[in-house]
């Protein structure tokens, strides 16, 4: 196993405002290119928007509906841009951007005070660009802020035990508690499961017992229970069916039960790791192989076994889960990423790497995997616009056989620093080259037709979705909908309190459909031959689009 890097320290000022600006540049340039996804971005969003609409921070509500799934920091940060910039796609997207780019600062740092600078810079690098990291940068879902949060809090904790108790390791152990408190109130209890979880076993496995006492336990539990205690409390108070829901139905169903739906086999986050750590992971295996220390070295090698049990533990938690996201592999990312940067870092110092041959075909394997994936994505999406995905994907394939044939050439002139680099060129490229691609691959937001639809409303109209609910409608005409024939996750909410004013039956329906005020119904096109025999009522076409239709009960001028 190869040493620590001597040159431990502090990180640099003029190193961090590098990286700030150009992972920054990186994750922001694409913020604003695609309308919001539908059913996340819409969702989180709208939760967001009626929060600043009504004033009310402590229930949240989808469409007018309780909606308990989730804690509320997040939704306030989002109600924050909609107050300050409307619904403007690249700025409600700020937000998960920033919690990526302090995630990676803040492997920075960490890396350098463990590894030393240049492992640092390698492990922030490999992270921003990691094919998921930077996807969920670009996503409006909880993901990014609760992986970085918990980040933050396990890396405060581990550089907290290096230091002498005094103020530092105080300050060190307090933004450990309050990080895993904001996390907490970011996506509930994995704020305290994950970093209990990893500490718990650093400490039973190293017999590292001492650390409890100096870890200033009575203050961290204080402030830990006075940032993420008093919103569920209130919400609590405010919402007596609140406690069951969240807890027992959101957390302990969810993990240990199929009831959500999510079930997927243990197996499932093998290749989810593999596609969502290209093209870093092509040099995982190795990097893992050379930071395990031998058990009687492991006092030595303190913070790399944390980092090790970290990544560890967290990917079989939820590969043992009845619930399985994709996204929720992300808290593995940073762990790996410095454990990869240290490993880089020497491979540069020495301008070689033992067993790189092996890396480099396993990336070339997976670059082949992605762009068999792109030649058949016109068979399983024939609803995209071909012509314009043509284009897509030939730019996408091209970095990709560009890029290989720039690695091999310059391992061959500059050895490995020329092959790294290529390859972190060839990964930028890729990912801003997915990126312009992305807004083609979406055909699920109604942004257009919300918009055109807003263009003719009025205050007194009301806007139906029949048999679906689209979830940036909405967002993009900032109001409240009626909704008929479809609950779905609204189906809880509408239980505990009177909804019947906006989630419609049929027979409701019918009759303001034959009232004296305006009706906009949307639908989806495979409804609309059955939606007229049904009601039998006359309407009016008013705009389409190749999914979905929009309708009126009034003749209305263009």
């Amino acid at each position: 196993m190869h040493p620590v890097d001597n040159e431990t320290g502090p990180f640099k000022v003029r190193d961090l405002i590098i990286l700030f600006l150009t992972i920054g540049l990186l994750f922001g340039i694409m913020l604003g290119n695609r309308p919001l996804s539908v059913p996340d971005e819409g969702r989180y969003v709208e939760i967001a928007r009626e929060m600043a609409a009504t004033g009310d921070y402590i229930t949240p509500r989808l469409n007018g509906v309780k909606y308990f799934e989730k804690p509320a920091l997040f939704y306030w940060l989002e109600s924050l841009s909609v107050t300050i910039f409307g619904i403007r796609e690249f700025a409600l997207r700020l937000w998960p951007a920033l919690f990526a780019l302090f995630g990676c600062l803040a492997v920075y740092a960490a890396g350098s005070m463990l590894y030393g600078r240049r492992a640092g810079l390698f492990a922030a690098v490999v992270l921003a660009t990691s094919v998921l990291y930077y996807a969920l940068s670009q996503a409006i879902i909880l993901d990014m802020p609760v992986s970085v949060l918990l980040t933050a809090a396990l890396l405060s904790f581990i550089l907290g035990t290096r230091e002498e108790p005094g103020v530092r390791r105080r300050l060190f152990m307090g933004a450990f508690f309050a990080f895993a408190a904001l996390a907490t109130l970011t996506k509930g209890l994995i704020g305290i499961l994950i970093p209990g979880m990893v500490i718990g076993a650093w400490i039973v496995l190293l017999n590292e017992w001492h650390v409890l006492r100096s870890m200033y336990l009575f203050s961290g539990i204080v402030l830990f229970l006075v940032i993420a205690v008093p919103w569920h409390v209130l919400a609590g108070r405010a919402n007596p069916e609140f406690y069951q829901f969240y807890f027992i139905h959101e957390h302990f169903q969810r993990y240990l039960t199929k009831v959500h739906g999510r079930y997927k086999p243990a197996w499932y986050f093998i290749p989810v790791l593999l596609l969502g750590f290209f093209p870093w992971s092509a040099f995982l295996l190795q990097s893992l192989r050379n930071s395990i220390p031998g058990w009687r070295e492991r006092h030595q090698h303190r913070e790399t076994i944390f980092l090790l049990l970290w990544a560890g533990l967290v990917f079989l938690f939820f590969s043992v889960s009845s619930s399985k996201l994709v996204p929720y592999i992300l808290p593995v990312f940073p762990p790996l990423a410095l454990l990869l940067g240290r490993y880089l870092a020497k491979g540069w110092d020495e301008n070689r790497l033992p067993g790189s041959r092996p890396a480099y075909l396993l990336l070339l394997l997976l670059a082949v995997a992605v762009v068999v994936g792109l030649a058949v994505l016109p068979h399983y999406r024939p609803e995209l616009d071909q012509h314009l995905l043509r284009h897509h994907r030939i730019a996408i394939i091209s970095v990709l056989f560009g890029g290989a044939f720039l690695i091999g050439l310059m391992q061959r002139r500059y050895g490995l620093r020329g092959s790294l680099s290529a390859l972190l060129v060839t990964t930028c490229l890729f990912l801003l080259a997915v990126s312009t691609a992305v807004p083609q691959l979406d055909s699920r937001s109604i942004k257009g037709l919300a918009l055109e639809l807003k263009a003719r409303l009025r205050p007194s109209d009301e806007v139906v979705c029949y048999g679906t609910y689209y979830q940036d409608l909405p967002v993009y005409l900032e109001r409240r909908i009626s909704v008929v024939g479809w609950q779905g996750e609204l189906s809880f909410g509408t239980t505990v309190e009177d909804t019947s004013g906006w989630m419609l039956d049929l027979a409701t329906f019918r009759r303001r459909w034959q009232g004296p005020n305006t009706l906009y119904l949307v639908t989806e096109s495979l409804y609309y031959d059955t939606l007229l025999n049904d009601i039998s009522l006359r309407t009016y076409l008013v705009a389409r689009t190749p999914n979905t239709v929009l309708l009126s009960n009034k003749e209305v001028k263009p």
